[in-house]
């Protein structure tokens, strides 16, 4: 079943803040492989300008991949997840994600379109941190393969 086309430019509520922990960053960090110090130590961060630790670019995927899990559970669009990969994913920030921060994503759905009987969709999430002020925009785009003879 194809998506419901009238989803495109709807918003959901704005998530519960979450709050970015120094621990949270250094396992992140570690288990990208990334050794920044900016990622660990404080003092490596101030140094380089940033009043606490930093977070590696793709930290905030994981809330806003949570975020985008109310457009997922939306019965009425009719995205059928046991049939979803993770099509693409891209970042652009205002400033780093950084210890102490705690940030609220909305998202947005931004497209939907059908391509070789797969529904594509393109999910924005604006993170913004507890004064309101923008952190960073994540889009995520989902496949919804085919089922197979379809």
């Amino acid at each position: 079943m194809a998506l419901d086309q009238s989803f495109v430019g709807r918003s959901y509520p704005p998530t519960e803040p979450y709050e970015v922990g120094r621990e949270k960053i250094r396992e992140f960090a570690e288990a990208v492989g990334d050794a920044n110090p900016a990622y660990r130590d404080a003092e490596a961060a101030k140094a380089l300008g940033h009043p606490d630790v930093i977070a590696p670019p793709t930290f905030v995927f994981a809330i806003t991949f949570r975020a985008a899990g109310q457009v997922i559970a939306d019965p009425r669009l009719g995205l059928d997840y046991s049939r979803v990969v993770h099509g693409d994913q891209k970042f652009a920030y205002t400033r780093p994600v950084r210890a102490g921060d705690r940030l609220t994503v909305t998202s947005t759905i931004e497209g939907i379109k059908s391509l070789a009987g797969n529904d594509v969709l393109d999910i924005r999430g604006e993170v913004h941190d507890e004064a309101g002020e923008h952190v960073v925009t994540a889009w995520t785009k989902l496949v919804a393969r085919a089922a197979e003879g379809a």
